[in-house]
């Protein structure tokens, strides 16, 4: 009996520690810097939120846009209750993919506006090198957490803008969804931190 004891005690360990790897994989060591890191991307999202909010206050765009020319934007869900049924790695992953998609976008529109010399479209290249710290920040969380990379889909672009109003829209609509897009990870990044051990 002694024997089938420690046989049972070992295999009880064994478990034990079987767990723990699953624990440390999802969340890695020294969890107050992962929580710092978290407190750094939500910083850095809602700097970006500052950022479209500033340039979305430019005259240029006071009117209305007349039609939407961006079909793959990421779809945003603002709802509070999808807060509380977020999934930790395939949450990291699709935020990354969403950036890229919009850094892919915002990229785009920063040759055409460069391009053509629209001097009255605000300058996109702050706003695009700080996309990329974010990503780069976010890239060694999903490291971390051994989070996949999901593939951020070819953008479906507007064919050439050939007219100064054409610019400007594009420019107010992707702004505008950058700017709900940053709300709403500001508010994910806070409840991911929330989810990782005290």
């Amino acid at each position: 009996s002694a024997v089938l004891g420690d046989s049972s005690s070992s295999l009880l360990l064994s478990l034990l520690l079987a767990q723990l790897h699953l624990l440390a994989s999802a969340f890695p060591s020294h969890p107050r810097r992962i929580q710092t890191d978290f407190d750094k991307l939500t910083n850095q999202t809602r700097h970006l939120l500052k950022l479209t909010q500033d340039l979305l206050k430019d005259p240029v765009f006071g009117t209305e846009i007349d039609h939407h020319r961006f079909k793959s934007l990421p779809a945003i869900s603002s709802r509070v209750s999808d807060l509380s049924s977020l999934e930790f790695k395939p949450t990291l992953s699709q935020l990354y993919a969403d950036l890229k998609s919009f850094e892919h976008h915002f990229e785009w529109l920063n040759r055409i506006t460069r391009k053509q010399q629209h001097s009255s479209v605000p300058k996109l290249t702050d706003m695009i090198s700080h996309i990329k710290s974010l990503i780069h920040s976010l890239q060694r969380q999903m490291t971390r957490a051994e989070a996949p990379r999901i593939p951020a889909p070819s953008p479906s672009l507007p064919p050439n803008l050939a007219f100064h109003w054409e610019v400007v829209q594009s420019s107010q609509e992707l702004l505008q969804q950058f700017r709900l897009f940053c709300d709403w990870a500001s508010r994910v990044f806070l409840t991911l931190k929330s989810k990782l051990p005290a």
